[in-house]
Parts: structure tokens; C-alpha cells; sequence
């Protein structure tokens, strides 16, 4: 139990610190979803970053199949912020106030929910679940607004406002009355068992052939090491006999175990009646760490996760988008000159300021109007221009004609795209010197 209250608290702070850290002058995790942006660790994505949000999200789903092959429902038991605050924040605060399960007994023979301990217990919960709760929405907003939301009026912020409020009654409800409940009900991780799982993966599991037939009192003679207790029932957080075998409610918190163990020590049996196995092992037949599951995942993680790497690593300075006009493909000015309006968006995902300039090059004659270029864009920002582009008449061939744009912020960043402008179609003169007219069109 201590190694994993070590783990526990570690991760709590690991999670209230994530919000105040900075990397590359950004927080940690800032999932910005106003402005479609997207922070891990220092770097930032954006909706177009489809291919690089897709490997790394392949790479946390693959990275939870190998470790649950490898050890269960580890993360259910060990690592996830329900169960984390849960056992070592919510359950310890209650036990302080009621006095454990019999305490809590007792409180609701007397006033039951108005007992002045119990109260005081909500008071409490209600201070850290707005904690709690302000801390998880620094991950969507960044923590300097929630500051100027919590220090602010909320007339001059009525939404941020709102969604503090329902943070912390969503927080409440959670930790408060739905417990585990959440885990059991309206987490899917707990369906997935069957198909993650193999006889050869570590689960909390009860050793039937030591611990049956069950039987209580001193003469051992003919019976197994349980001693029908209910120990192991009474503490789980889901209420489910680990005798029964491997049930979709068990998150893994050990808790059993812990319960188990120390009747084993007052009885004078051996712990591990209920312990850390698996399925083959209780059978007899050993452990197994290599099989196509543990070969499988790591080469599948390796694979997408090394692909993000790359991709990452070798990843543009900006991304540069062209956009056709809202309206009309082409205007034809009275000199018979042909305009083409087209626009370009530029997202600067570099840390600093940048310039773009922008070039059209593939035909003679060719006038550029950009009413900004350079064009400025801020880092992690995106700006859009318009360009005009005008060409002679005799310049469009069956009214197309492409050209070349050339997008550069005079550093690092340089990229040229293919553009197809649209024009009018010519009229060219049939060997007789007359004009061909337009066939007619079939109604």
C-alpha cells in the first residue's frame, strides 16, 4: 500500500502542476478548443495537424493495450484521476469525519445526513471539489484566465462564471455520490477486458486451490486458507466478492489484497491468498511474458509512435493554405485584362513573429496585387489575405492557365504551390477567316 499511495500523491501533483508548468513559453496542456489549438508538452497543434493527432491518439490507445496485457487494469488501479482522488483524497477526508465504516454507520442511525460531522465532511469536499474543479478547466482555458475569471466580477464573465459553477457541481456529484459508480457504469475501459486481456495477464486474483474449501474457526483441519471473513468484499470500492473470479467492476485498486493479507497475518497463514497474478499461473502453468500480444503492441507503439516523431521533427514552419474566391472565378477588366481573386492563409506555427511574402511567377505580363505582403502573422496565429491576380487575355489556353506561388518568410520556411487561374475561353478563327460560332446548346 505504501508504494502505491508513493505513486498516488506523486500523480496528484504531477496533475496540479501540469496548468503552471511552461515549456517553450507555452503550459504543458492547454487543449484550447475556441481557438482549435491544441498544447502538448511545449507544442502546438491545430485541427490541420490531422495525421499528427491521429498517430499520437493511435499511440496512447496502443500504449493502453500493451499495459493492460502486461498488468491488468493498472491504470484503472493506479494512475487514474477517479480512483487517484478518490482513495487518497475523498475516502481519507470521510474516514477523518465519520470515523470509518462503522462511524459512518453510526451517523446514519442518529441524523444521518445532518450530522454536523457530516457537514463539515461536505463543507470540505465542497472547497476541494472547486479546487479541483478550476484546476481541470485550467487544461481548456490556461490558468491565468480562470484567475481573472475567479478574481473578476461574474457580470463581466457570466459563461466562465457558468462553467465554473458546473465543473464544481459535476465535481461534487462525481466524487460524492457516483464514485464508483463513474468506473463501473460510465467508463468503457472495464468492457474492454475481454478482448485486452489473456490468461497470461497480471490480474488481482484470488487463489482458489490454497484458499478453498472456506471455513471460519481455529480448526483448520480440511479446510482452505479462507476464512470467510468478508474482508476482501467489505473493503471494495465496487463491492464485488474477488473470490468469484475476474469481474468487469474491479478497477485493481488492491484493496483486497491489503484486507486479505492482514487477516493472514492474524490468523497465521502466508499473504498472497489474494494477490497480483494471473489465470495461467494460478493453474500451474507458469509465466509466459512473451506471446503475440506482448510482440504485437510494442511493435504496432513503436511504429506510430516513431512515425509522430518524425512527422513532428521534420514538421513545417507554417501551413499555408490557398482559397478560391467567394464569388465569381474571373473578372475581365474593360482592357480586356482577366482578374483572378483568390485568398491565402497562413498559420505560423513556429515560436516567433514571421513575415510571409508572396510570389507568382509562370506567365508573362503577370501583375500581383497584395494589399499585405509581406503578410505579419504572430506565432500560433493565422491570417488570411487577398491577392489580385491579373493576366492578358491571350494568356488563358481553353480558359485555364497555372501558375506558381511562392510563399516564403525570408528564413527557414519556403513553399511553392500550383494555382490554376480561370479565364475566358478564346475564339479562334476557322481557316476561311471566319469566326466559329458557339454550338448551340440542346434544351
Amino acid at each position: 500500500m505504501s508504494r502505491r499511495t508513493t505513486v498516488a500523491w506523486v500523480l496528484i501533483t504531477i496533475y496540479l502542476a501540469i496548468p503552471h508548468v511552461f515549456l517553450n513559453g507555452k503550459p504543458s496542456i492547454l487543449l484550447d478548443l475556441q481557438r482549435r489549438e491544441f498544447t502538448f508538452f511545449g507544442t502546438t497543434f491545430l485541427p490541420t495537424d490531422t495525421l499528427l493527432l491521429m498517430l499520437l491518439a493511435v499511440s496512447g490507445v496502443i500504449g493502453i493495450f500493451l499495459a493492460t496485457a502486461l498488468f491488468g487494469r493498472v491504470w484503472c488501479g493506479w494512475a487514474c484521476p477517479q480512483t487517484v482522488y478518490m482513495e487518497f483524497v475523498f475516502r481519507p477526508i470521510e474516514r477523518f469525519f465519520e470515523g470509518g465504516y462503522r462511524g459512518s454507520m453510526q451517523i446514519d442511525s442518529e441524523r444521518g445526513t445532518f450530522h454536523p460531522r457530516r457537514i463539515a465532511k461536505q463543507a470540505v469536499y465542497l472547497v476541494i471539489a472547486s479546487f479541483l474543479a478550476h484546476t481541470f478547466l485550467a487544461y481548456f482555458v490556461s490558468w491565468d484566465q480562470v484567475q481573472h475569471w475567479v478574481f473578476g466580477s461574474p457580470k463581466a464573465h457570466p459563461i466562465g462564471f457558468g462553467i465554473v459553477t458546473l465543473t464544481t457541481i459535476a465535481a461534487m456529484l462525481n466524487f460524492v455520490y457516483f464514485r464508483e459508480q463513474t468506473c463501473a457504469v460510465a467508463c468503457p475501459y472495464g468492457r474492454w477486458q475481454s478482448a485486452l486481456l489473456d490468461n497470461d495477464s497480471v490480474i488481482v486474483a484470488y487463489d482458489y486451490t490454497r484458499g478453498e474449501p472456506r471455513g471460519k474457526g481455529k480448526d483448520r483441519t480440511g479446510k482452505g486458507d479462507c476464512v470467510e471473513c468478508e474482508a476482501c468484499v467489505t473493503t471494495c470500492p465496487t463491492g464485488i466478492d474477488i473470490r468469484n473470479g475476474l469481474q468487469m467492476e474491479c478497477i485493481h485498486c488492491t484493496q483486497c489484497i491489503d484486507a486479505c493479507d492482514a487477516v493472514m497475518r492474524k490468523v497465521g497463514r502466508p499473504e498472497g491468498l489474494v494477490r497480483y497474478t494471473s489465470r495461467a499461473a494460478l493453474a500451474g502453468n507458469g509465466k509466459h511474458f512473451l506471446r503475440i500480444r506482448t510482440a504485437l503492441y510494442p511493435l504496432a507503439f513503436a511504429l506510430f509512435f516513431g512515425t509522430f516523431l518524425w512527422q513532428l521533427a521534420f514538421k513545417d514552419a507554417a501551413d499555408v493554405t490557398l482559397l478560391g474566391p467567394a464569388g465569381a472565378p474571373f473578372t475581365v477588366q474593360q482592357d480586356g485584362e482577366v482578374t483572378n481573386q483568390l485568398r491565402i492563409r497562413v498559420a505560423n506555427r513556429s515560436d516567433v513573429a514571421h513575415a510571409y511574402a508572396v510570389e507568382v511567377t509562370g506567365a508573362d505580363d503577370l501583375k500581383l496585387i497584395a494589399p499585405m505582403s509581406p503578410l505579419p502573422v504572430q506565432p500560433g496565429r493565422t491570417e488570411t489575405m487577398p491577392l489580385f491576380i491579373t493576366l492578358p487575355h491571350e494568356a488563358f489556353e481553353e480558359g485555364i492557365r497555372t501558375v506558381t506561388i511562392r510563399v516564403t518568410d525570408g528564413g527557414r520556411y519556403m513553399a511553392e504551390f500550383p494555382y490554376r487561374l480561370a479565364g475566358p475561353m478564346r475564339v479562334e478563327d476557322d481557316e476561311r477567316g471566319a469566326k466559329r460560332p458557339k454550338k448551340e446548346e440542346h434544351k
